[in-house]
């Protein structure tokens, strides 16, 4: 590495630090609205730790949380101004059942981010330093490329995840419709049906049920707690399961019969599915016939007639 390559670096940190210190600076921050009020408001005992909802984050990002709290929840907010989206995102999490919110998913969008620049910059730099050249517009372009493939990663990774909730809970409703519409038939309310049907499996299906049972006894009405997974769900077919049993208990019309023609109606779904990707993997198919086999083909057909050719000529 030249000595000018060097010269510029150290130059470049100096004058990000600079910035950084300049920006950080009283007359650069804005002063936020709780600063302004907090002279003028009491201290509030801190509440029970047991009073507060779980978090979602895992260990390792609790940690970075603790450490760069303050630098790295500004850089969740330009994050946030800069890709948007809360709706689709807070939709996606409640989607897969999880309690997380969007600021601590947008945490996590930042850590990958910063998992990826230091990959692609660490990768980069190895190259250059093995080739006694280091670009430094080449390890600039990669560590963006890190950067965005980071932010990238995570919000595709959070749809794989819903994709992957969806088909399971596509295949267990079926199975969910029948043994709700058995408990019913042999005279148990609605409420001990799903009680019982929590109890007996396990799955993505019985957890929501599961959770609108919990908030139904903690004192809320259960068409309401079932309304809102319903709301909360984006696969259709378990939207139509939920409203069907939401608009059966509510008008007793016959639970059993709506269970078995949502089963139905279900089962109909999957087979569809099944179809369009079969016709979806025909082309795919054809790739190893016509780029492999049909080669080979010709050349086991052709090949001694070539063979013959070049040997009369010669």
């Amino acid at each position: 590495m030249s000595s000018a390559i060097v010269g510029g670096l150290l130059g470049l940190m100096f004058a990000g630090g600079v910035l950084l210190v300049v920006w950080a600076a009283p007359p650069m921050r804005p002063i936020r609205l709780v600063d302004r009020l907090a002279p003028y408001l009491g201290e509030a005992p801190a509440p029970s730790r047991l009073l507060q909802p779980p978090s979602a984050t895992s260990a390792p990002f609790t940690v970075v949380r603790r450490l760069f709290g303050p630098t790295v929840s500004e850089i969740v907010s330009l994050v946030d101004r800069l890709v948007g989206g809360n709706s689709s995102v807070r939709r996606r999490l409640d989607a897969i059942g999880r309690p997380m919110t969007v600021e601590e998913f947008r945490f996590e969008q930042v850590v990958w981010a910063a998992v990826g620049m230091l990959s692609a910059g660490g990768l980069v730099l190895l190259l250059g330093v093995a080739r006694s050249h280091v670009d430094p517009v080449l390890a600039f372009g990669a560590v963006m490329i890190g950067l965005a493939g980071g932010v990238l990663a995570r919000d595709w990774w959070l749809a794989k995840q819903v994709q992957q909730r969806e088909a399971a809970m596509l295949a267990e409703l079926p199975v969910v419709a029948d043994l709700l519409a058995l408990s019913v038939v042999a005279g148990e309310a609605p409420a001990d049906a799903l009680a019982r049907l929590c109890r007996m499996t396990d799955g993505e299906v019985a957890r929501d049920l599961a959770d609108a049972l919990a908030e139904a006894r903690a004192g809320r009405s259960l068409l309401l707690a079932l309304a809102d997974v319903s709301r909360r769900t984006t696969l259709d077919p378990f939207a139509r399961f939920v409203d069907g049993l939401v608009v059966a208990m509510e008008r007793g019309t016959p639970l059993a019969d709506v269970l078995r023609a949502q089963a139905n109606d279900v089962r109909e779904v999957g087979k569809r599915a099944l179809l369009e990707a079969g016709g979806r993997k025909e082309i795919s198919m054809m790739v190893p016939v016509v780029f492999l086999i049909l080669p080979v083909t010709v050349l086991f057909a052709l090949y001694p007639g070539v063979l013959t050719l070049v040997s009369l000529t010669h």
